[in-house]
């Protein structure tokens, strides 16, 4: 993997250099999660290659991910059904907080589960093919791939409660304004976009990238006294490393920094 390309039914997976670019690859069913597909994404962010620094997630037939697979979901009892919604938040939880930087390039479906999925990657692109959507209401059920968390951080719990219970869509500039996506490009765009912004955040210090990825969101979490001695913490810690000081000589040089 660390040289070439290899490929799962469920993903496909090419390393180039320091970015792992993935692809969710169901495309009879517009990539909807089963099982499969989620445990292949659990594998890859457990144990990511040692020299991939950051990978780029999206989807193939002109969608990222059309949320969780119903024809799985229905089969379910309630007790199987809290097992899967709790192995799906450590899954989450794992690309959020596993210390790689994650770029979504997205198009078409970003729904359900799709957007959970796309809420714990840390940038996200937006075709104008994208749809933002969260059906589960229209369906008899609830979301549990953390979207109250991850999507109701975002949106705030009176938007979610209204679009959970319309159904409504969010094109990409409205995706856009929201901040469900960061970026609203023209079709094709999002995959270019996201390679370029990978090699730069692939240029960062390590640790720092760790540290944004780690610390923000949980700062985020905890009261203002509290957050403001974990930035302290994130502070001092970066600031102790080899990196810190060649950074602060670049810039003191006028020259790009060189980390390890």
């Amino acid at each position: 993997m660390n040289d070439g390309t290899a490929i799962s039914d469920e993903l496909q997976i090419r390393v180039e250099g320091q970015i792992a670019i993935l692809t969710m690859n169901r495309p009879d069913k517009r990539n909807a999660m089963n099982d499969g597909l989620l445990n292949a994404l659990d594998a890859f962010f457990a144990k990511p290659p040692k020299d991939v620094r950051v990978a780029v997630l999206t989807g193939t037939a002109g969608h990222y991910c059309s949320g969780l697979d119903l024809s799985e979901h229905v089969k379910r009892s309630t007790e199987e059904t809290l097992h899967h919604s709790r192995n799906w938040h450590r899954i989450m939880d794992s690309i959020q907080h596993g210390g790689v930087p994650v770029i979504s390039a997205m198009f078409g479906a970003v729904i359900g589960g799709g957007l959970e999925l796309a809420t714990s990657t840390h940038v996200r692109i937006a075709e104008p093919s994208t749809i933002f959507q969260l059906p589960e209401g229209r369906r008899g059920i609830f979301v549990g791939g953390g979207a109250t968390v991850r999507v109701g951080r975002i949106l705030g719990a009176d938007r979610m409660t209204e679009m959970m219970l319309t159904g409504r869509k969010f094109d990409a500039d409205e995706g856009k304004q929201l901040g469900l996506a960061h970026y609203s490009v023209g079709e094709g765009e999002a995959l270019p976009l996201a390679m370029e912004l990978a090699g730069k955040i692939a240029r960062n210090a390590p640790l720092s990238n760790y540290l944004m990825i780690n610390s923000l969101s949980r700062i985020d979490d905890m009261s203002r006294s509290d957050g403001l001695f974990v930035e302290s913490l994130s502070a001092a810690i970066s600031q102790s490393t080899p990196d810190a000081e060649e950074g602060l000589k670049a810039f003191l040089e006028k020259r790009a920094p060189v980390f390890r």
